[in-house]
């Protein structure tokens, strides 16, 4: 039977006590003390059906949710970005024994509203013992992050990490004396998950930013493409301990993962597709295929095929269903899931067009933004692009991009002459605004509307 997580941390625990298993900037902890703290916590946990968890860099935060697994104890994910009345209503959807979180960041749960008790993991540990998870378990309840709407509460239980942690396993290397870069807030399931898996790997999980764990021979970054330019642009290359790099996210460009290669020569690039929902579904490695479409190839155990023009994938790593007010609902039909994404699968290779909601339909024919985007982001100097649909009174929409260029981009002309070589004429866009930032949602998703916001006020002036 598959190890659920808190088993693999106890037993890495128990092989190597005195080994470090979190650094933070605060303070620094051994695989003995870590596990001690999170049985104490575990008991003082006992009894409940979840626990919301405000996480941040810190051990304290890890120790909680590893507590709350360790005792079958599902994990409210909460983030730091959710507005007052979306924290209401996730406790209300919820109903958590107790709400978590370290000392400083009580404060900002009474400024979203929450005027009950709120603990640490340290006031919570008790001298008793907790029930111990078992693989039908509800482990966390996560938080999409939807641009636009209500988030909606994903469930999955501890099976599906599980298996999710067999195939890191087999796929990552990483094991006792790697030290593993954390650098993104662990309110983020990306970076949560790739602490967790340190953890139950016997690693050290670095919780500091990015460049202080490079500069101590870090082995192993997990990472998003922003963090990736954020490690180009601080100089602190070439570094030459890193031997892979973990990222996820929205598409990487070659552009990124080029230059993110300079500074860490020795790292294998790894760039994995998934969803809260599906978990992995595919990755690729190095600086990825040449058409932009390239997914990668499917993880093991992972099956796919095309619905309707969608992505349908199959897996034992799939969420339960969404949390409402009628119980855990729309999960998995038949085995099989969708996010919404179009695709095609040829063999164990799979192609993304973008979701199925971000088609442009200009004069009547579709046109793909995310084809748009990775023609900007092909050209060097520009870092990240994005594309939506814009009003026009002839066409009904069409499309305009935002672009971001680092240092000495390509002119105007530039842009536009391989604009017209690369894309269809019903692809063409008819604005290419260069911003300093594009804007986002608080969980870091294109914020579409205020896009379209910034395109618009600019329409009149020079588009790049």
């Amino acid at each position: 039977m598959t190890e659920l997580l808190a088993e693999r941390v106890a037993r890495r625990a128990a092989e190597n006590p005195e080994t470090t298993a979190v650094v933070s900037a605060r303070e620094t902890v051994d695989y003995g003390r870590f596990w001690s703290r999170v049985t104490r916590t575990a008991a003082g946990l006992d009894g409940m059906n979840r626990v919301a968890v405000l996480p941040t860099s810190d051990v304290g935060s890890l120790v909680a949710v590893t507590a709350a697994m360790h005792a079958g104890v599902s994990v409210v994910l909460l983030h730091r970005h959710l507005l007052p009345a979306q924290l209401t209503r996730v406790l209300e959807l919820a109903k958590p024994g107790a709400v978590v979180a370290v000392s400083h960041q009580h404060a900002r749960l009474r400024r979203l509203g929450f005027d009950g008790t709120v603990e640490t993991a340290e006031s919570l540990e008790s001298d008793g013992a907790a029930d111990r998870a078992r693989p039908d378990t509800e482990l966390l309840v996560g938080i999409t992050s939807g641009t636009t709407g209500e988030p909606k509460l994903f469930v999955r239980n501890q099976r599906s990490w599980a298996t999710t942690l067999d195939r890191s396993d087999a796929t990552f290397d990483i094991g006792r004396g790697d030290r593993v870069a954390v650098p993104g807030v662990l309110d983020h399931t990306h970076f949560l998950y790739g602490a967790l898996h340190g953890l139950t790997r016997g690693a050290t999980v670095d919780l500091r930013p990015v460049t202080h764990s490079l500069r101590d021979a870090a082995t192993h970054l997990y990472s998003v493409p922003t963090i990736a330019w954020d490690v180009v642009r601080a100089g602190v290359g070439p570094v030459g301990s890193v031997r892979e790099v973990l990222s996820s996210a929205a598409r990487w460009p070659r552009t990124g993962r080029q230059a993110l290669q300079e500074v860490l020569p020795n790292a294998s690039l790894v760039h994995f597709y998934g969803a809260s929902e599906l978990s992995f579904v595919s990755f690729d490695r190095g600086l990825g295929a040449a058409d932009e479409h390239a997914a990668g190839e499917l993880f093991d155990g992972v099956d796919a095929e095309i619905r309707e023009g969608l992505v349908h994938v199959r897996s034992d790593m799939l969420f339960d269903g969404y949390l409402t007010e009628d119980g855990v609902v729309n999960g998995p039909a038949d085995g099989w899931m969708t996010v919404g994404d179009r695709g095609r699968v040829a063999g164990n290779s799979l192609q993304l067009f973008g979701r199925d909601s971000d088609t442009v339909i200009r004069a009547g024919l579709n046109v793909e933004p995310a084809a748009i985007e990775a023609a900007l982001t092909a050209l060097p100097g520009i870092t990240e692009a994005a594309c939506i649909g814009v009003p026009d009174s002839r066409m009904g929409e069409a499309p305009a991009a935002a672009i971001v260029v680092d240092g000495d981009g390509p002119s105007s002309s530039e842009i536009w002459r391989h604009l017209r070589a690369t894309l269809p004429s019903p692809s063409m866009p008819v604005q290419v605004l260069a911003v300093d930032s594009l804007p986002r949602t608080p969980r870091g998703k294109l914020d579409r509307r205020a896009l379209a916001a910034v395109l618009s006020a600019s329409r009149d002036r020079n588009p790049v």
